[in-house]
């Protein structure tokens, strides 16, 4: 559940069946007598045959003959109809209604659009660049995701490599963590300029470790430092050496990944 903020109105978004659903309901709550706008919207003629049509496109168990009779009466002056019976009679997905804390109308963002059009074309176009600003900041959380992971992916390649060339078989596992902890602070200090201790030192209020709250330019710049570390302690490298090869290749990736010019790379 996420909200936006749409002309000093918090508009509630969530997932349902994998899909975005807005809150028609938020949508109309600084309105006077708003929600009475969600029944004049679904009473509607031409509504009911644009939310026919979307269910018959994208709901295969929408029930048509049900949606005909439906159609045929809606426009008469005896025409009433809510959300919930329109569930129950033509079984469709594009509206739900929701009880709870969150409780409301909601439609998936084809009808939540369709509806924000309706009630105002202004509004409706403020919905869609927040809604927008919305799905980016997403993507961009999700490329950061997938990012993490891949460096966790190298990471383990990097630790199974100090495994088979750095720690002898009579350490104890208390010994070997020490060694692992050192030498990913090679890392650390040569990326970020301090070990682990040194970074929750200086943030004690942050959670996590130094690696959680890395930009994606510099997640991409330590996975490459942790797969050619590997290489450089196959290859029987010193500590020191290793320490001063890595920071340098650091300093010369990061500052092609920030050259504006660059950016494109990442998309």
């Amino acid at each position: 559940m996420t909200k936006i903020k749409v002309q000093d109105t918090e508009v509630t978004v969530i997932s349902y069946d994998d899909k975005d659903y807005i809150s028609l309901t938020d949508m109309v709550r600084n309105i006077e007598n708003g929600l009475s706008l969600i029944e004049k919207w679904l009473r509607n003629k031409n509504t009911i045959e644009f939310l026919g049509i979307w269910e018959e496109m994208y709901n295969p168990l929408f029930n048509s003959p049900e949606f005909e009779g439906i159609k045929n009466e809606a426009g008469l002056n005896r025409f009433v109809l809510s959300v919930k019976q329109w569930n129950e009679k033509t079984n469709s997905k594009g509206l739900i209604a929701k009880a709870g804390r969150y409780g409301g109308t909601y439609a998936h963002k084809d009808i939540a659009f369709e509806f924000a059009s309706w009630v105002s074309p202004q509004f409706k176009l403020y919905l869609l660049k927040e809604f927008q600003r919305l799905k980016e900041q997403e993507q961009t959380q999700l490329s950061w995701s997938a990012k993490r992971e891949f460096s966790k992916i190298n990471y383990h390649i990097h630790t199974t490599t100090i495994k088979n060339n750095l720690i002898p078989s009579e350490v104890t596992p208390k010994q070997a963590s020490i060694i692992y902890a050192d030498e990913a602070d090679v890392l650390n200090v040569a990326m970020f300029g301090m070990t682990a201790k040194m970074w929750r030192e200086h943030y004690p209020e942050l959670k996590g470790n130094i690696r959680d709250y890395t930009s994606i330019n510099e997640l991409i710049c330590l996975s490459n430092m942790e797969s050619l570390n590997a290489v450089f302690i196959d290859q029987g490298l010193s500590q020191g050496e290793r320490l001063i090869k890595p920071n340098q290749i650091a300093i010369q990736q990061m500052k092609v990944l920030e050259d504006s010019s660059n950016s494109s790379l990442l998309k």
